[in-house]
């Protein structure tokens, strides 16, 4: 009887450990610290795992999402790609937002480095000025061990690693999917998908905290909700791969529901101010900042699904829509200096090239060599507009030179008396499809209006391919290859940015991309009062200090597009 006692007693004891040991066989109690969550709120959840096991808790979002569900033109004909050439089928379905917290970050994916910013046609796909750190997930489902991929919740196929994988690291992206991403300086590098103790040291890391005594199997785990987490989303938690209960996101601020971001409006509202004044007294650059504000300030990304671009470039045709109109009444009824002759050509032009070719030369044109050599063009442009400035450059345009001559005179005579300085008229002189002459300050100059039709068909292929509004192109080609003052250039610009703004957005709804409607109210309103403050404001500056901020943008825009980011 007692050895029978002790066989039992030591097949039990063996039993138990193996239970222990096995992974993928494990015990577990947890408890989540409450049901409800506001947006940006830490959630925690505490219990207790099998001694001696590593600590996995999936944390997903309950809603799926599949490649097929997407509503966006261009996403479905790029997701259609990526599912074939990454081996998961459009019927693959993943959590938009995914989170494993664990002890054992190595059983998923390993850290590498990633190089980026500079021109790729120099350095190639793998070259770049600077590198990070990121976590990268192991290339094959089946590279997982058994037990640890037992831990993943939802996710349970190699179609779903592969999405998974897809999702974290494609450079396309898709918004919200698992791409938690953060900024570092102003490049968003990494997502949050794998996470362990913020001691870590690894930036994604951040703000999560995990505590496992592996001798009782006790742990308390914690990490900061997404802030940007839409409205009463429900996640699920899984605690070593069993469900251990669920909670939901509740609305933290002003929501932008497709821009999906909390936002308070007042202060887009006065970043397009800002960005409206600027636009407005240069002419050029309000689509590019307004999309630098939405990129860097609002944080704008767009529904599950549907790149983030493609819910900014519609809600930018807002400013430079409604900006040059805040300004054009002073600029075209007050001060009557608007050569309408080019600008109704140019805004012809650029309206074709925005609503129609546009459509096909974005299709066909990589956007990343696009954005590359259209840098080299604007840096050209913006040394020739520093070059104008140089005595030999001035001498060469003597009616420019008179020009400023007289307006300098009268800003003196002006603020001398106490009064503010009264712009020069535009005095048709003769109007021609190829010639056309006017007198501005008693100074002649002459340009052919039919040459900047053609220049608007470019620019408005530009403008559409990046929702904008095509003036950083326009100004800077009026003043050196038509040779005009910026003060008759501006409001030129603006009637082409005008045209330009309604082809790019009935382009876009055409195909389906709608703007955020708050976020469009907002840069409505206040691009419009920056329209009339610009208009206002120009004449307070001379034609030199406006071609220098017109070159300093055009040299800004160049580091952009090459994604040199010289501040971090």
């Amino acid at each position: 009887m007692n050895k029978v006692l002790k066989l039992f007693t030591t097949l039990l004891i063996l039993a138990i450990a193996i239970f222990i040991a096995v992974p993928g066989i494990t015990h577990a109690e947890a408890t989540i610290s409450s049901s409800e969550y506001k947006a940006g709120d830490i959630v925690t959840i505490e219990g207790t795992i099998s001694p001696g096991q590593e600590l996995y808790i999936a944390i997903a979002q309950q809603k799926m999402f599949a490649t097929k569900d997407t509503d966006g033109i261009t996403e479905q004909k790029k997701l259609k790609k990526a599912a074939k050439k990454n081996k998961f089928s459009e019927n693959t379905a993943i959590p938009p937002l995914y989170y494993m917290l664990t002890t054992d970050t190595a059983a998923f994916g390993k850290e590498g480095k990633k190089r980026f910013g500079g021109p790729s046609f120099l350095m190639g796909k793998t070259g770049g000025i600077y590198s990070t750190t990121m976590y990268y997930l192991k290339k094959k489902f089946g590279d997982i061990d058994a037990g640890a991929k037992s831990m993943l919740g939802p996710i349970t196929s190699e179609d779903q690693w592969n999405f998974l994988r897809y999702a974290n690291e494609s450079s396309y992206g898709i918004n919200t999917i698992v791409k938690e991403s953060t900024n570092v300086g102003k490049v968003t590098i990494f997502s949050r998908t794998v996470m362990a103790d913020q001691g870590s040291g690894r930036y994604w890391d951040k703000g999560t905290s995990i505590q496992l005594d592996k001798k009782t199997g006790k742990f308390t785990a914690a990490f900061e909700s997404f802030r940007n987490t839409p409205p009463d989303t429900d996640f699920d938690v899984y605690v070593n791969g069993a469900k251990s209960g669920s909670y939901r996101v509740l609305k933290n601020g002003f929501w932008l529901n497709l821009a999906c971001r909390y936002m308070n409006p007042l202060w887009i509202i006065i970043g397009a101010i800002l960005v409206g004044t600027y636009f407005s007294m240069i002419g050029a650059a309000g689509g590019m900042l307004m999309a630098a504000f939405q990129i860097l300030v609002v944080h704008t990304a767009g529904p599950v699904g549907i790149n983030a671009a493609n819910v900014l470039k519609p809600s930018n045709m807002a400013l430079t829509l409604f900006s040059p109109l805040g300004s054009f009444y002073r600029y075209a009824v007050v001060e009557r200096r608007v050569a309408w002759p080019v600008g109704i050509s140019f805004g012809v032009g650029i309206f074709i090239g925005s609503i129609w070719l546009g459509k096909y030369v974005s299709a066909y044109l990589p956007m990343k060599q696009y954005k590359e050599w259209l840098a080299v063009l604007v840096v050209l442009m913006g040394i020739q507009t520093l070059r104008e400035m140089m005595p030999k450059a001035m001498e060469k345009r003597k009616n420019i030179k008179a020009m400023v001559k007289k307006f300098n005179e009268a800003v003196a005579k002006a603020k001398k008396e106490g009064k503010s300085v009264e712009m020069g008229r535009i005095e048709p002189v003769k109007t021609g499809l190829t010639d056309y002459r006017f007198k501005f300050w008693g100074e002649e100059f002459t340009i052919n209006p039919l040459l900047f039709g053609i220049l608007g068909l470019g620019i408005g292929v530009v403008s559409r391919s990046f929702g904008i509004g095509g003036g950083f192109l326009l100004v800077p080609a009026m003043t050196t290859l038509g040779a005009l003052p910026m003060y008759v250039a501006v409001p030129i610009s603006l009637i082409g940015t005008c045209f330009s703004s309604v082809g790019s957005f009935i382009g876009y709804l055409l195909n389906g991309y709608m703007p955020d409607l708050w976020l469009m109210i907002s840069i409505i309103i206040g691009g419009f009062v920056g329209g009339m403050l610009g208009s206002r404001a120009q004449k307070l500056f001379s034609e030199k200090t406006l071609k220098i901020v017109l070159a300093i943008t055009l040299f800004f825009l160049f580091f952009r597009f090459f994604k040199i980011e010289i501040w971090i």
